[in-house]
């Protein structure tokens, strides 16, 4: 992450015993032969129905009913006005600052892996729908009716979210990337900028309803319920239940924009890999003509982030085109605009893997400061200790650098199966014909091999 250098430079690529080209190979094997036995062996959809049941009425009521969601929503507004106030309060050293590693790391980060072991949690301590709730409960206590709200465009389906996603990312990776100069996020800056996205999420749920506006373009909403959908737990008419793994992530790209949040999902956590690494040396050319142009270092380096980001995100978006314009090719395919966003799910595994291969080492040390020194001295000021853990420290020993880059690659090769996985699922249900369905998936294997190699050429350069 751009306020932690280190993150990037963990594991040597000289020092594995194994060279990372041969587990680009190894990879593309394995991914080749789960092509072959899903052809062989997985004749009939598997994942269209969730074959959701509801877990007992007492522990459900425990775990989503509507005392544990005051104490979730009341935990997570407190913890945001912690953030604010820290951002404001605090010292400006990022790292010392409990803001900026809560945002970027804790919640950013923590959310997705909550969301597939646990279920959409992040529903429960969503803070803004919390206070949306609130003040809707408010309104109708003491004007005797529900709030009406304005009708919202169905066509914007999550294109909101899928633009507020890269907004957040460019505040970190692009805003926040000094490359050597006087910039970054600053806690003061992380905290105006949740000040600003409060205003303007709130605004929104005025305006179009709390739920339906969590549902479309409240962006940490969308992203960390996409994950969600990968899980084995999910909330039905108010009832927790159990269904069968990834089965709810065949129906979550119904709505338009999806595409482009999944998209949005891979092309940052590839650009904030490949910026200090493949992407290196064109960036620096760029940098360098538009000072020659007469920008300021700083303007120039966001500017040439910038646009190595949306190049990366239209990238990623060209691959997967170029493999749903494959499957069209094959006989008896659905229409093109239906395979689009019918395949779109598979890439959330992906998506995942990439989050997992890029962060896992910053995560696993972060979060030792985060529940250490951080949570005791929230503001960094030296002054306080609530918990007596103000003294603690990393340990960058935890983790030895063969183990991250073991989980990095055993991360990218078990997203891309189950994603490919998910690709022949959804094949045999559009195709009926399981030959014509392993036919059509010779073009997201193609895909799979091209993010698999992909992923890995990043974690090696930026290793390196």
């Amino acid at each position: 992450m751009s306020f932690l250098p280190f993150a990037h430079a963990l594991v040597a690529r000289e020092d594995l015993p194994i060279p990372a080209w041969l587990f680009a190979w190894g990879a593309s094997i394995v991914l080749i032969v789960s092509f072959f036995a899903l052809s062989i062996g997985w004749r009939e959809p598997r994942f269209e129905e969730e074959r959701w049941r509801p877990l007992g009425a007492r522990l459900s009521q425990a775990l989503v009913g509507l005392p544990a969601q005051i104490l979730c929503g009341t935990i997570s507004v407190f913890l945001l006005g912690v953030t604010v106030y820290a951002g404001l309060r605090g010292t400006e050293a990022p790292d010392r600052n409990f803001s900026v590693t809560f945002i970027f790391v804790t919640f950013w980060l923590g959310f997705p892996l909550l969301s597939i072991l646990l279920g959409n949690v992040f529903r429960a301590f969503n803070p803004w729908r919390a206070i949306g709730r609130v003040v809707g409960g408010a309104f109708t206590a003491l004007a005797g009716q529900r709030p009406s709200h304005l009708a919202y465009p169905e066509a914007l389906g999550r294109w909101p979210a899928a633009i507020g996603l890269l907004a957040f990312v460019w505040l970190e990776v692009v805003y926040g990337s000094s490359g050597g100069l006087t910039a970054g996020v600053t806690p003061e800056t992380t905290a105006f900028a949740a000040l600003l996205y409060s205003a303007y999420t709130l605004t929104m749920m005025a305006l179009f309803g709390v739920e339906k506006w969590c549902d479309r373009g409240e962006v940490f909403s969308v992203y960390f319920g996409m994950f969600a959908r990968l899980g084995s737990f999910g909330v039905k008419d108010g009832r927790l239940g159990r269904r069968r793994p990834f089965s709810a992530a065949t129906s979550w790209a119904t709505l338009p924009g999806s595409v482009a949040v999944v998209i949005a999902s891979i092309a940052t956590t590839s650009f904030d890999g490949a910026q200090e690494g493949a992407f290196k040396g064109g960036m620096e050319k760029v940098f360098e003509w538009l000072g020659d142009l007469g920008l300021s270092p700083v303007t120039s380096q966001r500017l040439t982030s910038t646009i190595f980001l949306l190049l990366c995100f239209a990238g990623v978006w060209l691959v997967y085109l170029l493999g749903v314009r494959g499957m069209s090719t094959v006989a008896g395919a659905p229409p093109w605009r239906k395979l689009l966003s019918g395949f779109a799910h598979t890439l959330i595994p992906i998506a995942f893997a990439y989050l997992v291969a890029h962060y896992f080492s910053a995560f696993v040390f972060q979060e030792q400061a985060q529940f250490t020194y951080l949570l005791s001295d929230p503001l960094g000021t030296t002054t306080t200790d609530l918990f007596g853990t103000a003294s603690g420290s990393v340990d960058y020993k935890v983790l030895s650098a063969n183990t991250i880059w073991y989980v990095q690659v055993g991360a990218l090769v078990i997203g891309h199966v189950v994603a490919l996985t998910l690709a022949h699922d959804r094949a045999t249900a559009y195709w009926g014909n399981y030959r014509q369905a392993a036919r059509s998936q010779y073009w997201m294997l193609a895909v799979m091999v091209a993010f698999t190699c992909f992923g890995l050429y990043l974690l090696s350069v930026a290793n390196s």
